[in-house]
C-alpha cells in the first residue's frame, strides 16, 4: 500500500518535471526564429495543449468576471489579458517559436525560389 502511493507520487513528480523542463531550457535560450525539431516537439506536445487550456480557462474566468467589469469600463481589458493574449499565443506563432505573430518564411522562400527559376 505504501509502495504504490511513493510510485504514483514518484510518477507525478516525474510528470511535472518532464513539463517544466521544456519551457525553462526555452526560457534560458535567445529567441530563434527557426527553431530546431526538439523545440517544435515540445511546442506541439507540451504549449500548444497548455495554450489551449489557458485560452478555455481565460474564457470562463472573462465570462464569469463580465458583469463586474462591465461595470468597471474595462471589459475590454479583461478580455485582452484573459482571452485573447493567451489565444494569440497559443493559435498566432510558428511551432517552436516564441514570438506571436505569423512569420512569411514560407511565402519568401517560395518567392525567392521562383525569382532564381526564373533568372
Amino acid at each position: 500500500m505504501k509502495v504504490d502511493y511513493v510510485n504514483r507520487r514518484l510518477a507525478f513528480v516525474a510528470l511535472v518535471a518532464c513539463l517544466t523542463l521544456p519551457s525553462l531550457s526555452w526560457a534560458q535560450s535567445a529567441i530563434d526564429e527557426s527553431p530546431s525539431a526538439g523545440a517544435m516537439m515540445g511546442d506541439l506536445l507540451v504549449a500548444r495543449p497548455i495554450g489551449v487550456v489557458m485560452t478555455a480557462g481565460g474564457t470562463a474566468a472573462w465570462l464569469v468576471s463580465l458583469p463586474f467589469t462591465i461595470l468597471a469600463g474595462h471589459a475590454g481589458e479583461a478580455a485582452e489579458t484573459l482571452m485573447i493574449g493567451p489565444a494569440e499565443a497559443t493559435f498566432m506563432r510558428c511551432l517552436g517559436c516564441r514570438e506571436t505573430g505569423y512569420t512569411n518564411k514560407d511565402i519568401n522562400r517560395n518567392r525567392e525560389r521562383k525569382a532564381a527559376a526564373e533568372d
